[in-house]
């Protein structure tokens, strides 16, 4: 579905992607996990053209992404984020079906599809005339959600998108998430900072320091065959919050 080819980014002397190579798998789930700046969102923003690469190689669906092709991938390529990054002067369904109306869809498809996701998600008709700051953060989250996946994207790209939430919310997202995913078939590129969310979600983790890749595997592979101290030690210091309740398979 898309793949790096010794990409490499630089803000100004901060190296915040050293030369990467990586594959995302169609229709198979890759968290991407790691400290506080190693680069996670960095890598996510190489994917859907918000980072340009100063050297290096990104494919999407067998084709160069490009500044000349980014606007034409991204309307394959669903992004959400905290809280969904709503705008707040537009209703929840106006926020859904932006990009859709932009690529002057006529209203009944539009609208079709809205019901459509509407129901996937869980989302109550009757808050889609709310404007966001009238929606609670779930819902917002699932508004969210449905924007990303409202022109049917070929893969989605979610960075935390569950970490603003409180627990119990976040609990249960994670579930209605993760089938909406698998039931869809899609391919998916989480970042998340926690490591028990992370195995709940994943078919693949990438785990970064420093902009770089230190191993790529399964949760398995991560806690039975460490390749290094680090990924040890990154374990051991959440295992405590998998023990007091975090979900892993």
């Amino acid at each position: 579905m898309l793949t790096l080819a010794q990409v490499t980014k630089q803000f100004g002397t901060i190296t915040a992607l050293h030369p990467l190579d990586l594959t995302v798998t169609p229709r198979r789930t890759l968290v991407v996990i790691g400290p506080s700046g190693c680069g996670k969102s960095t890598l996510l923003g190489l994917m859907n053209g918000l980072v340009i690469p100063d050297t290096g190689r990104i494919s999407f669906a067998g084709a160069a992404l490009t500044p000349e092709t980014f606007m034409a991938a991204r309307r394959r390529i669903g992004y959400v984020i905290q809280e969904g990054g709503l705008f707040p002067h537009l209703t929840a369904e106006a926020n859904v079906t932006l990009a859709a109306r932009a690529l002057g869809w006529a209203p009944e498809k539009a609208q079709a599809r809205l019901e459509t996701l509407a129901t996937l998600t869980d989302f109550p008709s009757a808050g889609l005339d709310r404007f966001p700051g009238e929606l609670s953060g779930g819902q917002r989250q699932r508004i969210g959600l449905m924007r990303a996946l409202m022109l049917d994207p070929d893969m989605l790209l979610l960075d935390e998108p569950l970490g603003a939430l409180d627990p119990l919310i976040r609990f249960d997202l994670q579930t209605e998430l993760r089938d909406i995913f698998r039931s869809l078939g899609k391919t998916v590129v989480m970042v998340t900072h926690d490591l028990g969310e992370a195995a709940f979600f994943a078919h693949e983790i990438l785990l970064m320091r420093d902009g770089r890749v230190v191993q790529h595997g399964s949760f398995e592979d991560l806690a039975a065959r460490p390749t290094d101290a680090f990924v040890t030690r990154f374990i051991e210091a959440q295992r405590g919050h998998w023990q007091a309740g975090a979900r892993v398979p």
